[in-house]
């Protein structure tokens, strides 16, 4: 889902004002228009256009730092494409595996934009690592993700980590008006995450079979690659 503009600058503006009283640092840089994207994103994550939302996410002028929770943080504009390789663990999606990009990078999970189609402007999520086929959706759309890291925050369930100097998520299962997809913890209970596969689209792999997806996906990223590099 695509934000109205309004509401999607109204969620980042909240979160950051959260964040700060938290604890973390990060000056108030004011707001930035949106600055086109780069013509080399379309070209590597076969797409006919950019969202508004996603480009003036990304046009935002924060720190370099770990801004977001469990030290998470925003990845610029892909400068090639070698950005597809992040793609390698996005198995049983209901949209072409290509056309996501990689926004949000928390160590152990990645979140990603999704570009076009019905499913444009969600955000999927996706374990860094190794037996872990667990694509699904995050949150339907940037405003709605950044609201509920505002509403952990309150909970008090999103801390200031004095000692890491970034936001620290706990437990956030079972919180009222929260949805633990959408903090980047893991693992996450079994049950919820099938129920929203089941909810958003997306094909869950069984273990025995998830190395043969991947090495399909793997073989589809190494030929999109090399598309690009003529």
């Amino acid at each position: 889902m695509l934000d109205d503009m309004r509401v999607l600058r109204g969620a980042v503006r909240e979160y950051r004002v959260a964040a700060t009283a938290a604890g973390l640092d990060w000056p108030d840089a004011g707001e930035s228009p949106a600055g086109p994207p780069p013509d080399r994103v379309r070209r590597i994550f076969d797409v006919d256009h950019v969202a508004d939302q996603l480009a003036w996410l990304q046009s935002q002028r924060w720190p370099d730092a770990r801004l977001l929770p469990n030290g998470g943080w925003r990845m610029p504009w892909p400068d090639g494409g070698d950005a597809l390789d992040y793609l390698g663990l996005s198995i049983g999606t209901p949209f072409p595996w290509r056309q996501q990009l990689p926004l949000f990078h928390f160590d152990f999970l990645l979140y990603t934009f999704v570009l076009a189609g019905e499913h444009e402007g969600e955000i999927w999520r996706y374990p860094v690592g190794e037996d872990a086929w667990e694509s699904v959706r995050a949150a339907s759309s940037l405003a709605v993700l950044f609201d509920q890291w505002t509403r952990g925050i309150a909970a008090g369930v999103v801390r200031y980590d004095e000692a890491n100097k970034w936001l620290l998520v706990e437990d956030v299962e079972g919180v009222p008006g929260l949805d633990p997809l959408a903090f980047p913890v893991t693992p996450v209970d079994e049950t919820l995450l099938h129920a929203r596969q089941r909810e958003c689209g997306a094909s869950p792999v069984a273990d025995d079979e998830g190395f043969e997806h991947q090495e399909r996906l793997l073989d589809a990223i190494d030929g999109a690659k090399a598309t690009l590099g003529r």
